[in-house]
């Protein structure tokens, strides 16, 4: 197989056949080089950090219950390094493909898996979503991606980045196959029913692009009607840019720099842009501030669970508008980026699954519509994407 989406992991094209007769046979799928497969050293992105690192021994087991399942893995893609980044450009291994919008980044830190499903060669890939590496990326080429509640997916076999925000994901092009893959790695797994009350998160609306308000808020009507009931709810009284400055940045920073500042420190590693300046800022952040920003946290997530149940999600934008054209400056994106986590926070601060939905369009690029369920509700999330048309 060739690589012409540039999306896979050059040394790390491995076929790996999945266990015959099983409920996903014949289905291909391809992983993050966050999670380990056996044989194969796990590179996160970085060549520094693969450098001299052992093969892994082991399958990670969101990869080795898809080949139980029967699906076939063909290879490791790319990622942002150590998946501290939004924008799916890598300086060592390059930008994959975004299908659906050649011109325009595809979003990471899961860049390559979802290069790889959005361009057909793939039925699914699995993706990580800390600050939103599944839903932006999905987001930008127009494909489904699912981020799980926090601690469903088991995590062993991955290299973390925060992990009180580390969730496994996936992607596809269609909801029924976004559907099957949940039935194999949601650990009792249980069919939901389809909510019938959406609530819409004004101060969401307010974090978009101005060019991108028409398009989400039509996207947004569409999918109004499939519910009994629809509301419009406002979370935060100073915005949602305050969860993200006060809360989010804190603790991800903190916890990033725990999971690999020892190693920074040491290797000095070569990071692209952005990477080293988001590392050197979270070496910064003291105990007393991430204590701080965890007590703001809890009550941000007893507010957000607070308006959820078994019949009620959540609805905002998967990013602040449509991606970025190619070779956008770090400094100009980061407006950008910081818009979009102000979004992605909110399922995050609260460990909760959320859905990106491709519904809209931006100046001829995607832009997903998500929904944000209780925790545990992964079920009825798939269940919405396949009765949502």
């Amino acid at each position: 197989m060739t690589d012409e989406l540039g999306a896979f992991r050059p040394d790390a094209m491995t076929r790996v056949d999945g266990a015959p007769g099983g409920p996903l046979a014949g289905m291909t799928f391809a992983a993050k080089d966050l999670f380990d497969v056996a044989g194969i050293a796990t590179g996160a992105g970085n060549p520094a950090f693969l450098d001299g690192r052992a093969p892994a021994t082991r399958h990670a087991s969101a990869v080795q219950k898809l080949l139980d399942a029967g699906a076939t893995l063909v290879g490791k893609t790319i990622t942002d390094e150590l998946a501290f980044g939004l924008a799916g450009e890598n300086a060592h291994y390059g930008t994959p493909r975004n299908s659906a919008a050649p011109d325009r980044i595809p979003g990471g830190s899961s860049s390559g898996s979802v290069a790889v499903v959005a361009g057909g060669v793939c039925d699914t890939a699995l993706g990580t979503d800390t600050g939103g590496s599944v839903r932006v990326p999905a987001s930008h080429c127009g494909v489904f991606g699912l981020r799980t509640t926090h601690g469903r997916v088991p995590v062993d076999g991955l290299v973390p980045l925060a992990t009180s925000f580390d969730t496994v994901g996936w992607f596809a092009r269609t909801a029924d196959t976004l559907a099957r893959i949940g039935t194999v790695l949601l650990p009792d797994y249980q069919p939901q029913s389809m909510p019938t009350r959406l609530l819409v998160v004004s101060d969401a609306l307010e974090a978009l692009l101005p060019e991108a308000v028409d398009s989400a808020a039509g996207a947004i009507d569409g999918l109004a009607h499939s519910f009994r009931t629809v509301e419009s709810t406002r979370l935060s009284d100073d915005g949602l840019e305050s969860w993200r400055f006060n809360a989010f940045r804190f603790v991800q920073g903190y916890e990033a720099w725990r999971s690999h500042g020892d190693w920074i420190t040491r290797a000095k590693p070569d990071f692209g842009p952005g990477v080293a300046e988001r590392f050197a800022a979270a070496a910064t952040i003291t105990r007393a501030e991430y204590d701080a920003a965890m007590r703001l946290r809890a009550t941000i997530t007893a507010k957000v669970r607070g308006l959820l149940d078994t019949q009620t999600v959540l609805c905002v934008p998967s990013a602040a508008g449509a991606a970025p054209h190619k070779g956008t400056s770090a400094d100009a994106l980061e407006p950008f980026r910081n818009a979009t986590l102000s979004l992605c926070c909110i399922a995050g601060l609260a460990g909760l699954p959320q859905i990106s939905l491709p519904r809209a369009m931006v100046d001829g690029a995607p832009l997903g519509i998500s929904l944000i369920a209780r925790p545990g509700g992964d079920e009825m999330l798939l269940r919405a994407a396949r009765e949502l048309r």
